[in-house]
């Protein structure tokens, strides 16, 4: 049964009504521009060559994992717009968007008008979605869900050195094996759950631990990697990003099926421009009031875990004790970030209350 703190989907459409778009004709931005298959991608001697500098040739690595998964998906939803996979595509959407795939020093010209497609390599954000989109697009086809193994996969560096990449499958396991084992497993779960005769709601729960498994890693190596980055924002920028970060600890436990439209809803209301100087939220007066309560809440939920070492994220990851609690879980998240009429206060008594319950199963 449903909570009574779960808004319905119709209350939180109108209630994102101007939220950033982030999607053409329902997908993705880029993503019918996009090559749909390996074979699209230039190639030469039977090595693909892919350049995840470009915002169109990285949009197309999820747009083939996506269509090449699909059919492991089945459990997910009745449609082929509820893989997890879908909340990729969309981060790159956002990012985009934003303009925060564009060089951060101003040195060059990449990302901004006359070279569009540019992603730079300067740019934290575009460094975190490197380990979202090229490790699993590797892992992938090494599992052999991509491709029929007669082609290779090579990915081209960047012109500018940038120790943070790789090559290849080879480069990228041995640079980040413990990344690409993760990806991995995510890929054989996938497989063997879709095979098993298991129930549909045992296979989604399986099926969303291992993708956030995997994401959740991704975004650990990419906070070590991407780090010296950051000092190219402003301080707004950076609190903001960290606070993503912390913000990702708690949808990756609670399992959140990243669909196409629940990726949508939630992505919508993050900030919309790079972040300067002398923002405040939620007092930002250019950004949408949705955006300027996600900032709000971000801040707070970033801020709670520090000033109390972390308790905060560990708390919400004992609560998430089973399927039906990080189901809870999901509902929960979905008020606080998305309803400014949701108190906090409420968020932390009903998430003390899951915790006794988790604690009193364990006993």
């Amino acid at each position: 049964m449903q909570c009574v703190w779960t808004l319905s989907l119709l209350q939180l459409v109108a209630l994102w009504a101007n939220a950033a778009v982030l999607t053409e004709n329902g997908l993705p931005i880029l993503w019918d521009q996009a090559p749909s298959q390996l074979s699209d991608l230039p190639q030469a001697d039977n090595v693909v060559t892919i350049n995840p500098w470009n915002s169109l040739q990285r949009m197309s690595l999820y747009r083939i994992l996506v269509g090449s998964t699909d059919k492991y998906m089945a459990s997910m939803g009745t449609n082929d717009s509820a893989s997890p996979l879908w909340g990729l595509p969309l981060q790159l959407a956002w990012k985009l968007r934003s303009g925060r795939l564009v060089d951060p020093t101003g040195a060059t010209t990449c990302g901004q008008e006359g070279d569009p497609m540019c992603i730079s390599t300067n740019s934290w954000w575009a460094c975190v979605n490197y380990y979202l989109s090229v490790i699993p697009f590797l892992a992938a086809v090494q599992k052999g869900l991509i491709g029929d193994g007669l082609i290779q996969v090579q990915v081209q560096a960047p012109a500018e050195a940038a120790e943070d990449s790789c090559t290849s499958y080879t480069d990228c396991s041995a640079k980040y094996p413990d990344l690409m084992a993760k990806w991995e497993e995510f890929f054989q779960t996938l497989k063997d759950v879709s095979a098993s005769e298991i129930s549909d709601f045992e296979k989604r729960d399986q099926i969303l631990g291992a993708f956030w498994a995997g994401e959740s890693l991704s975004l650990n190596t990419a906070s070590s990697s991407c780090k010296a980055k950051m000092s190219y924002y402003s301080s707004p920028e950076v609190a903001f990003a960290k606070s993503w970060l912390n913000a990702a600890d708690y949808v990756a436990a609670a399992y959140f099926q990243s669909s196409l439209n629940n990726s949508v809803l939630f992505m919508g209301p993050l900030p919309s421009r790079v972040l300067q100087e002398g923002d405040s939220a939620p007092n930002i007066a250019d950004l949408s009031t949705e955006e300027n309560h996600t900032l709000y809440i971000f801040d707070w939920m970033n801020r709670m875990n520090t000033i109390l070492l972390g308790s905060p994220v560990k708390m919400w990851r004992s609560a998430m004790c089973s399927d039906k609690a990080r189901e809870k879980g999901r509902e929960l998240l979905q008020n606080l970030i998305l309803d400014p009429k949701f108190a906090v206060s409420t968020f932390v008594s009903i998430l003390t209350e899951m915790t006794r319950s988790c604690s009193g199963l364990s006993t």
